[in-house]
Order: structure tokens, then sequence, then C-alpha cells
């Protein structure tokens, strides 16, 4: 690693996000940790999403949105008639499950952290900004988080 200022070591990094649809291959395979039982919804507390989840189907807001929740895992489910999508996070045992009522979505949230609630303040702010192309963004990498700026 780098030294910064004084000859220390500096433990912080930014740097440019690279364009287009990036993908790295793989030094060995990186499975996700094993998700258990889904969540019981009726624990969650609900509430009408400001964004719902249909903004996943693309490739840039998924990008900006895992780093509001960057160890949670997305999965999309079919109940009878009705699709689902779940974001669950097994470290800190938070789940966020939405679906879809006629025009509006909904949500049900559970455990310690409100995983959609982040989801849409992140989001948020990357539309305050004007959506900028992910060109334009700078990530920082500290010991502790991995952040996305505009």
């Amino acid at each position: 690693m780098p030294k910064g200022d004084g000859g220390s070591w500096n433990a912080t990094r930014p740097g440019p996000v690279l364009g287009g649809h990036v993908s790295f291959m793989l030094a060995r395979p990186h499975m996700p940790p094993p998700l258990g039982l889904l969540p019981d919804i009726s624990a969650g507390k609900e509430r009408e999403a400001i964004v719902g989840a249909d903004v996943l189907t693309d490739w840039t807001t998924p990008f900006v949105a895992q780093f509001a929740v960057p160890t949670a895992q997305h999965l999309k489910l079919r109940q009878g008639q009705q699709d689902e999508d779940i974001l669950v996070d097994v470290e800190t045992g938070s789940w966020a499950l939405l679906q879809q009522e006629d025009s509006r979505w909904v949500v049900w949230q559970g455990g310690p952290e409100p995983l959609w609630d982040a989801v849409e303040e992140h989001l948020g702010r990357w539309h305050a900004a004007g959506t900028p192309a992910v060109e334009e963004a700078t990530v920082r990498v500290t010991t502790q988080a991995q952040t996305l700026h505009w």
C-alpha cells in the first residue's frame, strides 16, 4: 500500500470508477453466505416504498444501490401470481421485501438495519446529483467501508 503524508501507511484510497459494464475474472469461487430461512414478513414493518424494486433492472442503479447495503443479497421470487424482491443481509439479520400492488410498491422490513430505507436514501442522493454516469463517480475505500461519491 502506498505511503501517505508523513511516511505513515495510509489505509484510505480514493479512485475513479471504470465505465461500462466492467467485471473481473474470479481468482477463486466467491459464493455469498448461505441465506438460511427466508424472513417472516409478518414480523416486519410495512410502509409504501418511495422507490420500487423495478429500478433494479438496469445496470447502473443496482451498482449505485449496492453501496448502501454492501453485504445484502438480492433475490427475486414468485409467490403464486405475485413477484417479490427480497434483500437479505445474513451478517446483520436485516431484510426487506418489496411487492408491487397495482401502481404502488410496498416494502416490509425487519432486523436491526432498514435495508430499503438505506437504498432509497442513497438513490435519492444520486438522483439529486442528476444521476451522474458511473464514470463521474469516485470510490473511497477504507478499512471500514467502500463509499461512492459524485
